[in-house]
């Protein structure tokens, strides 16, 4: 017959109540066992003496005999200095799962993606500003030309329009003419 030191649920729904027992390891979680050795109440401090109390002798003899704890019993037995637990090591645990690991590679591109779209708008606003500094600059050129150069263009245009207005002023003084005419006729 194979032993197990574990626990027995006991108490009321949501307020657990455990009792430390040797049981033969195919009977029932809460069902026959051969003999009680302590008790757990998860529900008081986790410093408080009576969370968890444990029948030390009758512990050694059950060990001694064979008896395989689970657990959470062993973790009991280890901090009561009977039994020490391995250290455990599980690195998959906590590793995320599938789904995750693609949520976080598909949060990684799109930061990338808006980190890329960022630069290329930082450089486009560079290089606009350049362009708006070179034409600001070509404009001044232009403004610091020679005033000479400026007084002839004013006089070559000055002239040019000066031929262009007799010519025009002779066909409006033609255009008041026919404009009263039209203007008797139709009163």
């Amino acid at each position: 017959m194979a032993i197990a030191l574990r626990l027995s649920r006991g108490g009321a729904k949501k307020r657990p109540y455990y009792r430390i027992v040797a049981a033969d390891s195919r009977s029932p979680r809460d069902g026959k066992y051969l003999e009680q050795i302590g008790t757990y109440n998860p529900l008081l401090a986790k410093d408080d003496e009576k969370r968890v109390t444990l029948n030390e002798d009758r512990a050694r003899y059950w060990l001694g005999v064979g008896a395989q704890p689970s657990d959470r019993v062993l973790r009991f037995l280890d901090a009561a200095g009977i039994k020490e637990r391995p250290a455990r090591n599980n690195p998959n645990k906590g590793k995320p799962g599938e789904k995750a690991v693609e949520r976080a590679e598909e949060k990684a591109e799109k930061l990338k993606e808006a980190e890329e779209a960022a630069k290329a708008a930082e450089e486009e606003a560079k290089n606009e500003e350049a362009a708006t500094e070179e034409a600001a600059t070509e404009e001044a050129a232009a403004e610091e030309a020679p005033a000479e150069e400026a007084a002839a263009e004013e006089a070559s245009a000055e002239e040019a329009a000066a031929e262009e207005a007799p010519a025009e002023e002779a066909p409006a003084e033609d255009a008041p003419a026919e404009d009263s005419g039209e203007e008797k006729a139709e009163g």
